[in-house]
């Protein structure tokens, strides 16, 4: 039962603490990851020093003010700065697109009300910012395409050092369908950032994207052939991870690109590895093609046999096969129910009905009453003919068909022969991809609102995880500390959907339940019977001698009780004292029976043990 009542207090506990996890995760970020940089103003001493002032002028008053709530701790902004080497850094929080081109063009084979790049960007804090300061990139407006692009430090070239790129984004109105992605612009010398369209040259595009229920996250590059010189996309294969709730929480989330020198690559997101592979292996198409194709002129022989099964031709149809028996029969055991009307019909016409006043009959005809179910019928088996029922006619087998047996022509199924592949080729190093120099946003979005920020570009992991605690780990501290605990959740979520109650008791109700039963309900072990003792060895107590002491003290105390007791004759005892005496006398005898019951069974194991001693097989056995 004690352990019962720990497993209690243990769950009451992680309840507890399930409730305050939010914010103590907030709270320690704040403290660990960001001592330098974030600043933690608790503001329950200036809210209790202003209470204070307010009882001090209000003493007059007949009523007390209220107590105020303490407020909710804030994380104050600070902007992130780079360190390290690094090619491009945006945190927005000069206020201004300074160094961002918003595209001028016109996008091709589209219509002529929206082919222009119009969108609308904005520099702003978030509708619900945590974080009072921070700044980002906002796209604006809805159902219109949007570019703008800004130029990088220097350009990237890919030799012996990662790429990793990171960023952040917040759908805060949702998504419908859009998409978030960054593109790294080719390095090329007619790249006009005034003119970044779709068609632009990229060498890589990264990001979320979504439409309708399709969850994506990209990573595409660009793989220039190295025999024919044009360049084809490669999409990285789809993550395992669940991705909707980066797209419906409305929370900021962090989205990192690692690509290495040895071919690998890594998806995170908000620091966590959602996807990973290598560009040799994981990459549709694939980036060198096949050794061998098949011969595109090469054509199946006119008798190639690929049938695995052909019909018997030795079989035969049986003589007594009729093929036109039909499927079902009249059931000939069946017999009409007593009351069937033959000659009422099954339907009249409606007795009350009258012809409608416009009723024509030269163009609508001769008027007829609409149909009912005649009366005379609902209290009868049926109405009208009566007609047997039909059954399955165990004589029908219906169309004979040959059996199916094995083909001896099959040849298998024909497939062309292998050719070398003209255009084969192999690339060990796709890493080698073509430099960029110029990170832009191209994109199509139903749904505005949706927030960027904190761009880096750099070729040192360190740095770019330098660069997200300043950047993003300060929106999560913030968030973190502004999220309500568990139970505030599970309340909101129950006012969206009220059927979460039944769960919320059923869980909460069901162990609550079982507890108190196993906790407060058990079964008492009763005594063993002296039958169950004669059905195993356990040892058997002596109660004739417990009892015998409880009389005994039972007749102590009765002496010492009652002194006239002790005044009376040995030859005035009373009836009940020799009944008493009687009985002693009946134990003493069963006990001197039970004593020598013992001792004859001992002298019987000792007869048997001398027995054994003295047989011939017994000598033998000591004398070997």
């Amino acid at each position: 039962m004690d352990q019962r009542l720990g497993l209690f207090v243990l769950l009451a506990v992680g309840l507890l603490c399930l409730g305050l996890a939010p914010v103590s995760r907030a709270q320690d970020l704040v403290d660990d990851g960001l001592d330098d940089d974030v600043d933690v103003e608790d503001e329950l001493d200036l809210g209790l020093a202003g209470a204070e002032e307010e009882l001090e002028g209000d003493l007059q008053d007949e009523a007390p003010p209220a107590p105020k709530t303490p407020p909710t701790p804030k994380v104050t902004y600070k902007a992130p700065e780079p360190m390290g080497e690094h090619f491009f850094a945006e945190s927005f929080d000069r206020g201004t697109l300074d160094g961002w081109v918003q595209s001028n063009a016109k996008k091709e084979d589209a219509d002529e009300e929206i082919a222009k790049y119009d969108g609308k960007w904005a520099v702003e804090e978030m509708k619900d910012s945590k974080l009072p300061g921070d700044k980002g990139l906002v796209l604006k407006s809805r159902a219109k395409h949007h570019a703008i692009s800004a130029q990088m430090l220097r350009p990237f070239i890919f030799d012996t050092k990662p790429l990793v790129i990171q960023y952040e984004v917040n759908f805060q109105s949702g998504i419908d369908c859009g998409g978030a992605y960054v593109k790294l612009l080719t390095q090329t010398p007619d790249l006009d950032l005034d003119q970044f369209v779709d068609k632009t040259p990229y060498t890589i595009m990264f990001g979320p994207d979504k439409c309708g229920e399709d969850y994506k996250l990209h990573f595409i590059f660009r793989h220039k052939n190295p025999k024919t010189g044009e360049y084809e996309e490669k999409h990285a294969k789809k993550p395992d991870a669940d991705l909707r709730t980066y797209y419906t929480d409305k929370k900021t989330h962090l989205y990192t690109l690692v690509v290495n020198p040895d071919n690998t690559f890594e998806v995170l997101v908000d620091q966590t590895v959602v996807n990973s592979g290598s560009l040799l292996t994981d990459m549709t198409p694939a980036v060198n093609p096949p050794a061998e194709i098949e011969d595109p002129d090469d054509q199946k022989p006119d008798d190639w046999d690929e049938r695995p099964k052909i019909q018997d031709p030795d079989a035969a149809k049986p003589e007594d096969w009729d093929e036109d028996a039909p499927a079902q029969i009249p059931d000939e055991d069946a017999v009409k129910p007593d009351g069937w009307l033959d000659d009422e019909p099954e339907y009249i016409g409606d007795p009350d009905a009258v012809k409608p006043e416009d009723w024509d009959e030269d163009m609508d005809g001769e008027w007829e009453a609409p149909q009912i179910p005649n009366p005379a019928c609902e209290t009868a088996p049926g109405c009208g003919p009566w007609k047997r029922p039909m059954i399955d006619n165990p004589s029908y087998k219906g169309k004979w068909k040959p059996p199916m047996i094995d083909n001896p022509n099959y040849q298998g199924v024909w497939k062309p022969r292998k050719i070398s592949n003209p255009a084969f080729f192999e690339d060990l190093h796709p890493f080698r991809m073509t430099p960029f120099s110029a990170v832009g946003l191209e994109l199509w979005s139903m749904t505005s609102d949706i927030f960027f920020d904190n761009f880096f570009i750099t070729n040192d992991r360190s740095t770019a995880e330098r660069w997200a605690t300043d950047g993003w780990g300060l929106k999560k501290a913030a968030e973190g500390a502004a999220e309500p605990g568990l139970a505030t959740q599970m309340l909101n979520a129950a006012e969206e959907r009220p059927w979460l109650w039944v769960v919320y008791v059923l869980t909460v109700a069901l162990p609550l339940v079982l507890i108190i039963v196993f906790c407060c309900t058990g079964k008492k072990k009763s005594p063993a019977t002296p039958a169950e003792y004669k059905k195993t060895d356990a040892p058997q107590p002596d109660v004739k001698e417990e009892e015998e002491g409880e009389e005994e003290e039972e007749a102590e105390e009765a002496e010492k009780s009652s002194p006239a007791a002790g005044e009376k004759s040995e030859g005035e005892e009373s009836p009940a004292e020799e009944e008493e005496a009687e009985k002693d006398e009946e134990k003493d005898e069963e006990k001197d029976e039970e004593q020598d019951e013992e001792k004859d069974e001992a002298a019987d194991e000792k007869s048997e043990d001398d027995i054994l001693r003295r047989s011939p097989r017994n000598r033998k056995v000591r004398r070997d």
